[in-house]
């Protein structure tokens, strides 16, 4: 006879079914609970209802598993013989708390209903048991107003959004005269109860449950029907939680915090949440049930002044504080209630930090020998990184700006950090602008390639249009910009150069701030600081031995290099970039964008000169003014990172995205090229392609124009000739784009390789080199075994090999991504992490043939997701050489690697 599932599982007297590693089962509160109790921390005694049924719950129309209820009423009556009392019971009645508690913790999502048990009889039994009848009627009015809300339902009427309870509240303590709930006596709370169920029978139609049981299992109902409430819904999706976990749901015995001056509720951090300083850190109130220190009604009091308040409640706390975070190895967040004088536990869970206060605790804990190098790497998210380097807003600035209402609109997140300044709408204003000395934002509908100079002269870059991996977004990382796109809200008029939101008109010159890690966009100026890292870093201001911030940061990282297996370069364009590559330690760069070097100067009218040449002879004449600018690009890249790796790719974009777009660029080109406006006009829109992404660009360019491919060629290798006469050691390679076949590749090398003969011949020098490929094609990666014959390297272009893949727009698929994340066809956005089932196949497969024909095949990405945490452990999974991603998210990119590692070695 097989034996019957088990649902429920109790804790409490020092013993408990469950444990801290059932959190998949307990639910995160539930695991915390029971582990407490194991190890003789204070915990009310109770029961957990497991996730499992949850799942069941939802599967069959919301009805529950045979067995349940007995399980409850065995574990409600062990709850019951622990605390010598009985719910419902003639004589000194148990009261019950009912809450949530998924997996992982989602604070406030979900619904909790306290003080379960009481009735008209049971207060009575309360008020003679404890001599206190403000106390009974004060928890009697807390749960007629939660169940009320809670389980049956009752919403705001009419146009009121208030909470209906809270209206019959305030209107109590006004004719009172009373500030707080507190000051009401028990005569007032007496009558607030019937009021409140009079609100009730009023609007639904019948009264509240006089039964404790009947209130037990509308709680029980309540909690797992609120797993599916709208924002339960909303956390999930922006924390991609699935929604097959389900929640637990906790039944405990009530202690209670508002039974006079010797009682309290509260919140506290085994560690500063913001710093990571060691030391306690939280709120708490007297005489007050826990929802009260987050209502907001009372002012909270920090937990320091506990100390004076209660100080054996105190130094219980502390005490318990630092079990629990010497048994977890990890900061706490704890909530407890003391009742008359007695510390009571209710949860303790992993703390919630800023990137600042999680490397602090991390590199802290270890010098404690709290936990090891490797458990240090792993508690830190990667993207928390991110905080270390970035501007931040003044706190208190931010929080008058929304009270002002000038908080504008909310679009994607792309360039994290702070910038304030004038709004400006085209590039070259930007420049201008900047060149006289003034801040500014660039705000565009999108933005493009020759958009390059107005973007590193702004401070910050705004666009309505555009994804997380659009050219805006794109360019915008790789520079460090602060970056917001995608912002539809806003209408962006370029001509009359203004923007229209929420009834309000902004105007070219005006004040705006846009916050990269919120997206938030904001009217007026706010204030900005440096991070401390980026002040020893990169602005060399700030002295590294006086800076902890940094310090830690630079031991994480070191710790960090010490331990993944997987190289991490940079994408850089210029010596600048290369620079920040280099203080990030970063091991080359892995992609060098040679279209970018040609909207500098006066280099846009020679590329345009060579793209609308007659014939070859025109494309040399203006080709052989672009070499020596290239070769200093390329000598300037090269210098800064000495005998380190650098790919450089060849021309990728469409050639349209040179040509002039004005008349008055269209007449400007004309003269300079002794050609009347109308030729130069035809000539622009024969280049005019329906589908540019797939059309006449990267090697293509090459087969038909190989004299572009000629002179970088030797732009590249001139530049490293000079540097090796000098005495250093560059270290190029060479990448072809977009190759499909092995055709194409076999070509281009040919041009490739000859240039570089004839120049390390001519120079009489030897420079290290090779010659490898940009995989961004489905084919490519089908025939990878027949281009690894005659490359020498691989790196993955994921951005489009993502759009091949999936046949998605990056710049359109904004439009319906949304809903197809939030109704599971995509789990994420494939642009922004790697698709495995789909792109991810088809680099395996690439990985496979390329190396089963050239074992020592060299094989990166230089896509944007490589520096994105899940992409760079699927990276090392593969066993790819190294991630390239832009030059601020190299710590990201580190520490995911090594966390990859350390998960691999288990």
């Amino acid at each position: 006879m097989s034996r019957q599932k088990k649902y429920v599982y109790i804790f409490g007297g020092r013993k408990a079914e469950g444990n801290a590693a059932m959190r998949e089962l307990l639910g995160g509160k539930g695991a915390g609970l029971h582990e407490m109790t194991r190890i003789g921390v204070p915990v009310p005694p109770g029961f957990t209802i497991s996730t499992e049924v949850c799942a069941y719950y939802y599967a069959h129309d919301r009805h529950y598993p045979k067995g349940l209820e007995k399980e409850v009423v065995r574990a409600l009556r062990r709850v019951e013989k622990i605390m010598g009392r009985r719910l419902g019971g003639p004589e000194n009645p148990l009261l019950v708390s009912v809450r949530s508690g998924a997996r992982e913790s989602m604070p406030g999502m979900m619904d909790t209903v306290l003080n379960l048990g009481f009735n008209e009889r049971t207060i009575q039994c309360l008020i003679a048991s404890t001599g206190n009848p403000s106390f009974a009627y004060d928890s009697y009015r807390r749960l007629v107003q939660m169940y009320g809300s809670v389980v049956m339902g009752l919403k705001p009427r009419g146009k009121d959004e208030r909470d209906p309870f809270e209206v019959i509240l305030e209107h109590q303590k006004a004719r009172l005269g009373a500030r707080f709930d507190t000051d009401l006596s028990a005569e007032n709370l007496q009558g607030l109860v019937a009021e409140f169920k009079d609100e009730i029978h009023k609007q639904l139609r019948k009264g509240f449950p006089e039964d404790p049981y009947e209130q037990l299992w509308g709680a029980i109902g309540a909690v797992l029907g609120s797993w599916n409430n709208e924002r339960a819904i909303a956390y999930r999706a922006l924390h991609h939680i699935p929604p097959s976990r389900g929640t637990a749901v906790n039944v405990q015995a009530m202690v209670f915090g508002n039974m006079g001056e010797d009682c309290a509720t509260g919140v506290a951090f085994t560690r500063d949440p913001a710093t990571g300083e060691r030391c306690l850190y939280g709120e708490f109130l007297v005489n007050a049930q826990g929802e009260d220190v987050v209502a907001g009604i009372r002012t909270p009091r920090p937990i320091a002044e506990l100390k004076e308040a209660m100080p054996k409640a105190y130094a219980a706390l502390e005490r318990v504080c630092k079990i629990l975070e010497r048994h977890y190895k990890e900061m706490q967040d704890v909530e407890f209630t003391i009742e008359n004088g007695k510390l009571w536990l209710l949860q303790t869970r992993t703390g919630k930090r800023t990137g600042f206060a999680a490397v602090r605790i991390a590199v802290d804990m270890v010098e404690e020998r709290i936990i090891s190098r490797g458990q240090a790497l792993l508690r830190i998210e990667p993207e928390q990184l991110g905080q270390l380097l970035r501007p931040i807003f003044d706190q208190s600035d931010k929080e008058r700006a929304a009270r002002e209402g000038h908080i504008l609109a909310r679009g994607l997140p792309a360039g994290p950090g702070a910038a304030t300044g004038r709004m400006v709408f085209h590039a070259e204003d930007a420049e201008a602008w900047n060149h006289r000395g003034e801040r500014v934002v660039l705000c565009r509908v999108e933005t493009s390639p020759d958009d390059i100079r107005g973007m590193n002269a702004a401070q910050g870059i705004l666009t309505a249009r555009g994804g997380m991996t659009s050219h805006a977004a794109l360019v915008a990382r790789q520079m460090g910009k602060v970056c917001v796109v995608g912002c539809e809200a806003l209408n962006i008029d370029m001509s009359a150069r203004q923007i229209r939101v929420k009834g309000t008109t902004l105007v070219e010159g005006d004040w705006i701030s846009v916050d990269g890690s919120t997206g938030e966009v904001i009217q007026g100026k706010l204030k900005a600081f440096p991070s401390e890292v980026l002040q020893v870093l990169v602005e060399k201001t700030l002295d590294p031995k006086t800076s902890r911030a940094y310090q830690q940061f630079a031991q994480l990282m070191k710790w960090a290099d010490e331990t993944r297996q997987i190289g991490v370069r940079t994408n850089a364009d210029l010596p600048d970039q290369a620079r920040i590559t280099m203080a990030f330690g970063a091991e080359g760069i892995g992609l060098c964008r040679t279209e970018h070097m040609f909207f500098e100067g006066d280099r846009i009218k020679a590329v345009r000169e060579m793209i609308l040449a007659q014939d070859e002879g025109g494309r040399r004449r203006a080709l052989s003014r672009l070499l020596p600018m290239q070769k200093e690009d390329f000598k300037g890249i090269l210098r800064v990172m000495g005998e380190l790796p650098v790919v450089i790719r060849t021309l990728d974009p469409p050639l349209h995205e040179f040509l002039p777009k004005t008349d008055r660029e269209i007449s400007d080109l004309a003269r300079a090229m002794s050609i009347s406006t109308e030729t130069l006009k035809e000539k622009v829109e024969a280049l005019h392609e329906v589908n540019p992404m797939l059309g006449h660009r990267g090697c293509r360019l090459g087969i038909s124009f190989p004299e572009v491919v000629e002179m970088q060629a030797r732009a590249i290798f001139e530049a490293a000739c000079e540097l090796r006469k000098e005495g250093g050691n560059p270290f190029p390679e060479v990448m072809i784009p977009l190759v499909g076949t092995q055709e194409e590749f076999r070509i281009q090398r040919r041009i490739v390789e000859r240039v570089a003969q004839e120049t390390m011949k001519a120079y009489g020098v030897r420079v290290r080199y090779l010659i490898g490929t940009m995989i961004e094609l489905p084919r490519a990666c089908l025939v990878a075994d027949q281009i690894a014959q005659d490359a020498e390297f691989f790196s993955f272009g994921t951005n489009d090999l993502t759009q091949t893949c999936l046949g998605l727009s990056r710049d359109d698929a904004g439009k319906f991504l949304p809903s197809y994340i939030a109704q599971g066809i995509f789990p994420e956005d494939p642009f922004v992490s790697i698709d495995r089932n789909g792109v991810g196949a088809l680099m395996r497969i690439a990985v496979e043939k390329g190396r089963k024909v050239r074992k020592n095949l060299e094989i990166g990405i230089c896509g944007e997701h490589g520096g994105e945490p899940k992409s760079v452990a699927f990276c090392h999974e593969i066993g790819l050489a190294y991630v390239s991603c832009s030059p601020y998210r190299v710590p990201i990119a580190k520490l995911a690697a090594a966390q990859a590692a350390i998960k691999q070695s288990g």
